[in-house]
């Protein structure tokens, strides 16, 4: 993980980033360490510390962080880094409540910067080291309720003397050891505490409340590409979904979506979706396209250049309506 320093690192007096731990932690909520491992590496090389991500163009970001999901959270990335800039001089507090006052940043991302950077004796509590809780104390109400009961027993094993390492080491044990599925009790530091282990239960815990069904959304996206080969997109606002990205011009997500072409054209239904999967739901997109002439003025949006056009710098679900239409449009 690139943004630790090494057990030896740390022995001879080197610190971590706060900035580097920041990131790693804003990238990390609902995504795993393999997907976030060369996106840290891209943001770092790209803007290597706090007040360079603070000057960046918002844009550049939100290009940077296409692909890597919840958009929200680059959003508050840069808002959070310009709170840095302009409140605390570019040098992250070094406290839980400080760090909290910050935007973007909630209880576990302070904890987590607290600790793992500053050494603060904070109670950091991810899912592994819920599941970790669970079964050490062999604790049987379900997720979420039993969220303040696992965080208690968390707090009380957090130490004075390197709780930074010792937050890494727990959820480490937990995403590498103590796993959802096969948990390998034998090789475990803690097996012979292990009050699930002795009972029997930890390929049991932590139980879960059912989740409902997983709604469905529809939408329709018109991909409009005019004949010197600009492509028509628009900046979706600020807030919701995908807020500030790039996105083809569409209609809302829902049950029934009304049709909202941009302007009047042939437009054209593509035989397959994009088929998407949020947080809280699904998404089918029905794609409508067409070819148009110059003098063409959309509603909204605008029409960008095939030289300024970069299709890995839209979301996901963009890209994937991108490259079930762009066939249709290529050039002649």
């Amino acid at each position: 993980m690139p943004w630790r320093v090494a057990p030896a690192d740390r022995k001879a007096g080197v610190l971590p980033d706060p900035y580097a731990v920041w990131m790693s932690e804003v990238m990390l909520q609902q995504t795993t360490v393999a997907a976030v491992r060369d996106y840290h590496r891209k943001f770092m090389a790209i803007w290597p510390t706090v007040r360079d991500l603070a000057a960046a163009d918002d844009a550049d970001v939100m290009a940077a962080w296409a692909g890597l999901g919840y958009y929200a959270r680059a959003r508050n990335l840069l808002k959070c880094a310009r709170a840095v800039v302009a409140d605390h001089d570019g040098v992250f507090p070094d406290t839980y409540d400080a760090l909290l006052e910050l935007p973007g940043i909630g209880p576990y991302t302070a904890a987590a910067v607290a600790a793992i950077a500053f050494d603060r004796p904070e109670t950091v509590v991810d899912g592994n080291v819920e599941r970790v809780m669970a079964r050490l104390y062999d604790i049987h109400a379900p997720l979420p309720g039993s969220k303040a009961e696992l965080t208690a027993r968390a707090a009380e094993l957090t130490p004075q003397t390197r709780p930074g390492d010792y937050a890494q080491a727990v959820m480490d044990l937990g995403a590498t050891i103590c796993t959802p599925r096969n948990p390998a009790c034998g090789v475990c530091p803690w097996r012979d505490d292990c009050a699930a282990r002795i009972a029997g239960t930890a390929a049991a815990l932590p139980k879960k409340t059912p989740k409902k069904k997983t709604p469905t959304r529809f939408g329709i996206v018109y991909v409009a590409r005019r004949e010197d080969g600009a492509w028509l997109l628009e900046t979706r606002p600020e807030r919701g979904l995908l807020g500030g990205m790039l996105g083809w011009p569409g209609s809302d997500w829902s049950d029934d979506p009304a049709p909202e072409p941009p302007f009047e054209a042939e437009w054209t239904a593509l035989g397959e979706e994009a088929r998407h999967t949020f947080t809280h739901f699904h998404l089918r997109l029905k794609i409508m396209t067409a070819k148009v002439a110059l003098g063409t003025k959309p509603a909204c949006g605008e029409f960008l250049s095939q030289g300024k056009f970069n299709p890995t710098a839209l979301p996901t679900v963009m890209r994937k309506v991108f490259d079930l239409a762009h066939m249709t449009l290529r050039d002649d």
